[in-house]
């Protein structure tokens, strides 16, 4: 069979799709940085030219920038000839998705090796991207290329390819060529690689994640910076000022003060909740190996499962600004930012929470402050349906690759493009991920497990397989 020559194939050539995995790894695209632009235009180019060489066609970089923003090329791709299946019918066509910008890779201190010369240690490829989604992404790939090969030049699926690189700065030539070209990714189904398993050996499938608002708050106070000898308990001091907006934003036990921010939050079901509560996980393991603090905080009466996957959040990232060299200047900053991001839970709404969030900041800012309250990207919160043949076909594929059954989780994460595919383009969305808790995604020394990256490429191979039977 075609589907156990192209696992066969895989297998063989295991060790050339990692070293071909870090050949892309080694381009630092990070999408977030100008100084990288040309970096970020490599790696899409790197990824069409191995797309071509599979023997996709129509293999092309799409343009994203327009006058009023620097973007970052979409690649596409697509192999169309499937022709019938055994039923008769049209051939099953899979849209694959994946992003090849990756997370800044500071703090550069913290990394045990340099984060764009990829390492292999303790039977894991070690680099930025390398799980977030570079390595996912590449299973996509190079389950193309064993099931090209085995099939002589075919494929038991029509596949479009679309692979996007500003994912992390949240995917907004994408959701444009989703609204203005959407008949180009036509598929029965599209398949994402960028979450993560339970733990090890459990296999899983992602049915849910958060949306989020990501802002920055600006304050302004003086005309020009002052010195705190002359001017200190007259001049408004705006880092001062963002620390009473934030410290008014949530309180103690976690919970957002913002008036109606929770009022559209649909909360998980029962029987969601109960699957959630069997799940075989260690919440002091949890709170050690991955967290890695004294306490869990947020919500009191709510699992680790409600707080992460069902209930918003508000978190402060950054707050740039004044001086911060070593040694002393005492001086009041003019201006000073705070970067504040929100999760959004289904039936939420960026619009809606955005403009309640602003609303509020604007009605707590301190006396002779100025603010300004910008939006910098949004997605929606998503959760897709289990009842279709191809969440099926996963689950077997999985079983035959892990030796285990499936469980059913949601993300605490936001993968933007997804809530595009199921409300413009109606396609379901298989969300199949093998990342692990512990991969310190966007974080220092980012890392994937070889076992799982080679039991990704099985497993999709052998659910295209089915899917196209």
């Amino acid at each position: 069979m075609a589907g156990e020559a192209a696992v066969a194939f895989a297998k063989d050539n295991g060790e050339r799709f990692v070293e071909e995995l870090k050949e892309l790894l080694r381009i630092p695209s990070i999408s977030t940085a100008p100084e990288h632009v040309g970096d970020v235009r490599r790696a899409a180019e790197f990824c069409a030219a191995e797309l071509g060489q599979i023997g996709l066609e129509h293999v092309r970089l799409v343009e994203t920038s327009t006058p009023e923003r620097q973007g970052h090329p979409l690649v596409y791709a697509d192999w169309l000839h499937a022709g019938l299946g055994p039923d008769g019918k049209a051939a099953t066509t899979v849209l694959c998705y994946g992003h090849y910008d990756v997370q800044p890779a500071e703090p550069l201190d913290e990394w045990k090796s340099p984060p764009f010369e990829p390492e292999i240690r303790d039977g894991n490829i070690i680099a930025r991207g390398a799980v977030v989604d570079n390595g996912q992404m590449w299973m996509h790939v190079t389950a193309l290329v064993a099931l090209m090969v085995a099939g002589g030049g075919s494929l038991p699926v029509n596949v479009r390819v679309i692979l996007e690189g500003e994912e992390e700065v949240g995917g907004e030539g994408i959701a444009a060529f989703v609204r203005e070209h959407g008949e180009e990714l036509k598929a029965d189904v599209a398949l994402v690689s960028d979450t993560e398993m339970l733990g090890p050996g459990i296999p899983t499938l992602c049915v849910g994640l958060r949306g989020m608002i990501y802002t920055e708050i600006e304050a302004r106070g003086a005309r020009t910076d002052l010195h705190s000898g002359m001017y200190g308990g007259v001049a408004p001091n705006p880092f001062v000022a963002l620390a009473q907006i934030i410290a008014k934003l949530k309180d103690e036990d976690g919970k957002i003060l913002i008036p109606g921010f929770y009022d559209r939050v649909q909360a998980p079901t029962s029987d969601e909740l109960n699957a959630w509560d069997a799940l075989p996980f260690d919440e002091e393991h949890y709170r050690e190996t991955e967290v890695g603090s004294t306490v869990l905080t947020g919500e009191p009466g709510m699992s680790v499962m409600e707080r992460t996957w069902a209930r918003p959040t508000m978190d402060v990232h950054g707050m740039p600004g004044g001086f911060t060299g070593a040694g002393a200047k005492t001086v009041i900053p003019a201006r000073a930012t705070a970067k504040v991001s929100m999760r959004l839970v289904p039936d939420m709404t960026p619009a809606e929470s955005f403009a309640l969030y602003k609303t509020y900041v604007d009605s707590i800012c301190p006396r002779g402050i100025q603010l300004e309250v910008r939006l910098i990207h949004s997605g929606d919160p998503i959760v897709v349906s289990t009842d279709n043949e191809y969440v099926r076909a996963a689950t077997a594929a999985m079983r035959t690759v892990f030796g285990a059954e499936t469980v059913f989780v949601r993300g605490g994460g936001s993968i933007p493009i997804v809530g595009d595919f199921v409300r413009h383009l109606k396609t379901p969305t298989l969300m199949m991920g093998f990342g692990l808790p512990d991969d310190n995604l966007h974080a220092p020394n980012e890392k994937f497990h070889l076992d799982n990256f080679h039991k990704g490429i099985e497993t999709i191979i052998r659910w295209m397989t089915a899917v196209g039977a």
